[in-house]
């Protein structure tokens, strides 16, 4: 009975050159998403598949959409060129990260399967000089694929022949629903579909009538998140608010939590009094801004994964892209929300090597839990994720945590009570560091991030070339009110720190004085709150240079 469940890529009938590009991926043995679906997928029959983020959901209809044509190439009769492969996204990054994997995959066979982006706000004539030369596959938002095919510059109903719809939960939520009845009108009857999602909600059942004939329904028993071998989930109870700024800032400054981290709040006001609360202390985050470009927040990413920075704060898709049934894309509600619901990172986005996620604020739905937690514990790599929660909040909490956990089953949030008298000593400082913050300096913050974008905007250029004077205005357009850094803060006295952390804390002092030779390491995650609690006055060995 174990041989069948062993069923690794070479037994599953792909190319070899597929193989060959899986190898150099690394892969040693398929995810059980992938080693379900690809299967089925080769033998023609529509997919439903439901599977954890993280889990390998790309690969699973990448390789035997891949597979399909490049068999059809190998042995069919001679036809002419034509989009065959379609997948459908919710996002310009999710649709990014599509192309990347469908890339690495056709690596050793690039010049017969080519593969085509058409998400991205470019020139619509040079997308549809892409488009002339008919890419075997075309990935796109529903938005942005049935623009072109309203443009004549994408014909699908002759050649269509399979469809993929990649987190499927979100398409709805995001305000694509008409965008994808439209888009269905211009597709031939006859195709295979596979839907990929991490959940099965409303939105999902109404895709599957939409758009699947007869298929086979992959709910795979599994946890939506990884065990407690690999990932643990802890809740924190903080008193006050402030606390959860004590909190946050000990964990930090005295290197509880180790690696790169992902910190999630509520709403993009908050990311930004927490990142300038944080560079009080001198700890650098940066926020992955919706109101900014694609290419910048792409950039952002890209730095994070780089090791430029070790901490990002973002707000997740489900409260950016809060469900907007019946509405078009922006006419949200006016607030603090990212004026962008595909700006959410809760879904999707590629952040490498994370090894904590810190819900700051407290998820709204046990799905947002979910998919925040999936930045973390990816690839078989150790996660911790770690939840603030008010004591009013903890009913909610429970509620979530009952959904998550099942009935009857063991809580899967370890509650922690951290000794918070240990860290009384920095509470001044965290005081003085809020003060500083103030509604303005917010403004100004987020205003001077989208005035750099104006001054490095491309577009821009030309129209600064004939208005000088805009351009130096700009340039000297100075903030009023801006947050003023005391760098008294930036440095932690010894006296103020317990003493079962002193010795981590000098480390941490030498390491800033090596040269910045910057060799992003992987870390071994640990448990930081463990570690705090139970550590000795064991001196750690000075760190030498490798």
């Amino acid at each position: 009975m174990e041989e069948p469940e062993a069923l690794g890529f070479e037994h599953m009938g792909l190319d070899p050159r597929l193989l060959q590009a899986v190898a150099d991926l690394g892969w040693s043995q398929p995810t059980l998403i992938q080693e379900k679906a690809i299967p089925l997928a080769l033998e023609g029959k529509d997919l439903l598949a439901r599977a954890r983020t993280g889990s390998g959901k790309t690969a699973a209809y990448a390789l035997p959409m891949l597979q399909l044509l490049l068999h059809k190439k190998a042995t069919g009769p001679v036809v002419e060129q034509a989009v065959r492969g379609l997948v459908l996204v919710p996002t310009k990054e999710l649709a990014r990260q599509a192309q990347s994997m469908i890339q690495q995959l056709t690596a050793y066979c690039s010049r017969d399967v080519r593969v085509a982006n058409v998400s991205a706000a470019e020139d619509p004539a040079s997308q549809r000089a892409v488009l002339m030369e008919k890419p075997d596959v075309v990935v796109g938002t529903p938005s942005r694929i049935l623009n072109h095919l309203q443009q004549d510059n994408l014909k699908l109903r002759d050649s269509l022949e399979l469809l993929v719809v990649d987190e499927a939960d979100l398409i709805f939520s995001f305000g694509f629903e008409e965008e994808l009845k439209s888009l269905l009108c211009h597709l031939p009857r006859i195709y295979q579909a596979f839907l990929m999602s991490a959940t099965f909600n409303e939105d999902v059942q109404a895709l599957k009538e939409l758009v699947l004939h007869n298929p086979v329904t992959l709910k795979l028993q599994e946890s939506q998140l990884p065990g407690p071998d690999q990932l643990q989930q802890f809740q924190v109870v903080c008193e006050t608010e402030e606390d959860k700024f004590l909190l946050l800032y000990a964990l930090l400054k005295l290197s509880l939590i180790r690696g790169k981290s992902l910190l999630f709040v509520n709403t993009l006001e908050r990311s930004y009094r927490l990142r300038l609360f944080l560079e009080q202390f001198s700890i650098p985050t940066c926020v992955l801004n919706g109101e900014l470009p694609l290419h910048s927040r792409c950039h952002i990413i890209s730095q994070f994964n780089q090791g430029f920075y070790d901490c990002v704060i973002a707000t997740d898709a489900e409260v950016l892209g809060a469900p907007v049934k019946g509405k078009r894309r922006g006419q949200g509600s006016k607030g603090n929300k990212a004026s962008d619901s595909e700006a959410g990172v809760a879904r999707g986005i590629d952040f490498h090597h994370v090894s904590a996620v810190l819900n700051f604020d407290l998820p709204p739905t046990p799905e947002a839990y979910i998919h925040r937690a999936g930045r973390t514990a990816r690839a078989n790599n150790p996660g911790i994720v770690l939840t603030f929660v008010l004591p009013t909040e903890q009913s909610h909490l429970g509620k979530m945590e009952e959904l998550l956990s099942g009935e009857g089953e063991a809580p899967i949030l370890l509650p922690y009570q951290f000794q918070m008298e240990e860290i009384e000593g920095f509470r001044y400082r965290c005081r003085d560091a809020m003060r500083s913050v103030t509604k303005q300096a917010i403004r100004e913050a987020r205003l001077k991030e989208i005035k750099e974008e104006l001054l490095h905007s491309e577009k821009l250029k030309t129209y600064f070339e004939d208005n000088p004077r805009d351009l130096q205005l700009l340039r000297h357009d100075l903030p009023l009110h801006p947050a003023v850094v005391k760098p008294h803060l930036g440095n932690v006295p010894d006296y103020l720190v317990p003493a079962a952390l002193r010795g981590l804390v000098q480390t941490r002092k030498k390491r800033k004085k090596l040269p910045s030779c910057r060799k992003v390491k992987k870390v071994k995650t640990q448990n930081p709150l463990r570690n705090f609690k139970h550590k000795g006055k064991k001196p750690k060995p000075a760190a030498s240079s490798s």
